[in-house]
């Protein structure tokens, strides 16, 4: 059989026996992949095991219909015909009474016949990417469905039919209707009592309606890429839910009923308008992924210190000037991006969140570092500036030219953009005075140091190595800079 290749991630239930004239049995195929073969129509082969196939993959051909002959495969489980150039989807579909599983994903198909209802034990239908324009009546008494994915399909609303029936899916697990364009939350979704995971990423949404809390069983919901500006109150009645998308939309203000989504694990409000977050966020005892980036936050609730479960936390492009000194309660934070706010100062007790491992602190108007920074034994990568080139800059020792106190200092200071007078002139002169006066100023204080029994004998000998250090440094460019221009006049004979 020409492109026959079984894989090896599907099970083959039945053998292939390959001398059927010794044997007097034929051969027993139950899966053909046909899968990237560049097909055109359904191979002929295919139709010599309509009594045993049980399995048929046509995935990414170019097959534009499906021949009559094909339901004939009356044993067929699994029908799976994704990117393709398929218009329709014929009515003889209902012969295959045993189909579990149909994806025509990535077609032409613009509708469902009738008589898909014969199909009883259709339990997963994968039609993404299809301008369906209508799902039929018949639709609903596929009772055994667990899965529907109907995202980019073109669709505005499910018909008012639709709904009527829609509490006879009582099994419907996992719907998908992102990427349409639904103005609203299809009133029929609150029916499905048992629903678990629902998309409606990508549509025309402005409100979360507080029917959204009757779904007791839902855990995952994903309502990103909407214009939603308000979120009911209601939604606590969630209370399963785990994951809560609700990124790139228009809120304002999240609901203090959030805080009552105890198992919620993940919490996704970025590029919205929030200018607060709500106290009850400290509720959210089993929050370990927090994404607040792109919003006009000038704070952050002292309630965040409760997050004791929190992994990951973003809070990028806000405006805050300062955080709490709760945050260092959060001690299992391994991830933590602040980059782009108005942060002048951090507080010491950040040196408690000893997990960290990735500190993002570019684009703010930081002057210094705490000294608990040094207690960041597991810090892998700290970000200080846009156009940082390695994810960690060592930081040294010094004593401060000023208080002759022990400091720990970094070039990356102050994180304000260079002048003029930063660059040194391209003349032959080398001024070592302005070169270490700008050297002084790259190297402003990073760390405060508060033991005032400062030992002033070693405050002297780091000032003096480091003197010693910038007189080497001077005598070294003095002979490689009269060494370059010997070796021109030679070639050159330059006088």
């Amino acid at each position: 059989v020409q492109c026959l290749e079984m894989t090896t991630k599907r099970k083959i239930i039945g053998r292939l026996v390959p001398c059927r004239c010794f044997r007097g049995e034929e051969e027993i195929i139950s899966v053909l992949d046909y899968s990237h073969c560049s097909l055109q129509q359904v191979p002929k082969e295919v139709f010599n095991f309509e009594r045993t196939l049980e399995e048929l993959y046509l995935d990414a051909n170019q097959i534009e219909e499906l021949p009559k002959q094909l339901f004939n495969c009356q044993a067929l489980r699994k029908l799976s015909i994704p990117d393709n150039d398929l218009s329709n989807l014929p009515t003889t579909i209902a012969s295959l009474v045993n189909l579990k599983e149909l994806d025509i994903s990535k077609n032409g198909v613009q509708e469902f016949p009738e008589n898909i209802k014969c199909c009883k034990c259709l339990t997963i239908i994968e039609a993404s990417v299809n301008p369906i324009s209508k799902l039929p009546d018949g639709f609903t008494q596929l009772l055994n469905l667990t899965q529907l994915y109907l995202n980019d399909a073109f669709l505005e609303f499910l018909p008012a039919n639709f709904g009527r029936s829609m509490h006879k899916l009582a099994q419907l697990e996992r719907l998908d209707l992102g990427n349409n364009e639904f103005s609203e939350l299809p009133e029929v979704v609150d029916q499905i009592q048992n629903l678990r995971e629902l998309w409606m990423d990508n549509n025309a949404l402005q409100v979360l309606p507080g029917s959204i809390g009757k779904l007791k069983m839902l855990v995952y919901l994903d309502m990103s890429k909407n214009r939603i500006e308000t979120v009911d109150m209601d939604i606590s009645g969630c209370e399963a839910l785990e994951d809560l998308l609700l990124s790139s939309n228009m809120l304002q203000q999240l609901p203090d009923s959030i805080g009552l989504l105890k198992k919620l694990t993940t919490l996704k409000v970025d590029d919205n308008q929030l200018t607060l977050l709500p106290n009850t966020i400290g509720n959210l005892s089993l929050l370990e992924e927090f994404d607040c980036s792109c919003n006009e936050l000038e704070s952050l609730p002292s309630t965040i210190g409760y997050l004791h479960s929190l992994r990951t936390l973003a809070v990028d492009e806000n405006f805050l000037p300062e955080l709490p000194r709760e945050i260092g309660s959060c001690k299992n934070v391994t991830v933590m991006s602040l980059r782009s706010n108005k942060l002048e100062f951090l507080p010491e007790e950040i040196g408690q969140m000893q997990k960290l491992r990735v500190l993002n602190l570019s684009d703010n108007r930081l002057k210094n570092l705490p000294f608990s920074f040094t207690k960041l034994k597991e810090l892998a990568a700290l970000w200080l500036s846009d156009n940082q080139s390695k994810a960690l800059i060592p930081l040294q020792t010094e004593a401060h030219p000023e208080t002759k106190q022990r400091v720990l200092t970094n070039y990356m200071f102050p994180q304000q953009p260079r002048g003029d007078e930063d660059f040194q002139s391209d003349s032959d002169s080398f001024n070592p005075t302005l070169w270490e006066e700008q050297r002084q100023q790259r190297m402003t204080v990073a760390f405060e140091f508060e033991d005032k029994k400062e030992d002033d004998e070693n405050a002297g000998k780091v000032k003096v190595n480091l003197l010693v250090f910038v007189s080497f440094f001077f005598i070294f460019f003095l002979f490689v800079r009269s060494v370059s221009l010997g070796y021109l006049r030679r070639i050159y004979a330059l006088p």
